[in-house]
């Protein structure tokens, strides 16, 4: 499982190369550099055989890379994460650190395309890329702060969001994204309810609406841009190996 950047093209990118970071000064980190190491290891899987899994694309070229790998024959698949479906590099015009994160959001144009792919069959799954950080961490110049959000409690409601109500794509689809495709791609036994899968179960009711606060965030992080976001899709309920790990009073 790669996470691809070429360090040549990206180094001293702190955001997404484009007309955002020109006017804020910021160091660019172009979209090639993700996507052309894509096209590189994908040749080598077709040669190597195995499996590869491509980490969290974020950019139109990276899935367009993605797809013809899949064309050739490559034994490879692709995941994005739910902040770069909904979010772009608009949004580091504030200078919120909550904003940062590797590899950074896109252009408008990269978000559309990854939410296509999706809903083509090209990228395979959906995972957070959860990366927790203290406040102090993130409390600094944009360009020092660590890359990385929180994305576990916010995964289902924005996938929900983006995907189901405001794409039409069908609830079954949106959750097999979620579950059985990330373990189909990895090679897992789970996922999915078939006899002999991990007991690993989430209940939740698709209609309910709700906001999503910081504050109230059951992680110790609080570093994300959904603060105060409306979401569809509370859980109610999970199961993890067979055992209840949390349960909505």
């Amino acid at each position: 499982a790669l996470h691809e950047e070429d360090p040549t093209l990206s180094a001293g990118g702190v955001m997404h190369e484009g007309e955002v970071s020109a006017a804020l000064g910021l160091g660019g980190i172009p979209a090639i550099s993700e996507a052309t190491m894509i096209a590189r290891d994908a040749l080598i899987a077709k040669a190597e055989g195995g499996r590869t899994h491509f980490q969290h694309l974020s950019a139109r070229a990276s899935v367009e890379a993605l797809a013809a790998a899949k064309v050739n024959g490559a034994p490879v698949s692709g995941e994005v994460s739910p902040h770069h479906l909904l979010l772009c590099d608009a949004e580091v015009r504030s200078l919120d650190t909550s904003f940062k994160m590797n590899p950074p959001l896109r252009s408008a144009t990269d978000r559309e395309a990854i939410v296509v792919a999706l809903a083509d069959g090209t990228v395979d799954a959906i995972a957070t890329d959860h990366a927790p950080h203290a406040s102090h961490e993130k409390e600094q110049e944009f360009d020092r702060a660590p890359n990385g959000i929180t994305g576990l409690e916010t995964a289902l409601g924005l996938a929900m969001q983006v995907l189901h109500v405001r794409h039409k794509m069908p609830l079954v689809k949106v959750l097999a994204l979620l579950s059985q495709r990330p373990a189909l791609a990895l090679g897992l036994k789970a996922g999915s309810l078939a006899p002999g899968s991990a007991t690993d179960v989430v209940v939740f009711d698709p209609a309910e609406k709700w906001v999503f606060h910081a504050a109230d965030s059951l992680s110790k992080s609080k570093n994300t841009p959904f603060d105060g976001w409306e979401l569809q899709g509370r859980v109610r309920l999970t199961v993890s190996e067979g055992r209840i790990a949390y349960r909505r009073t």
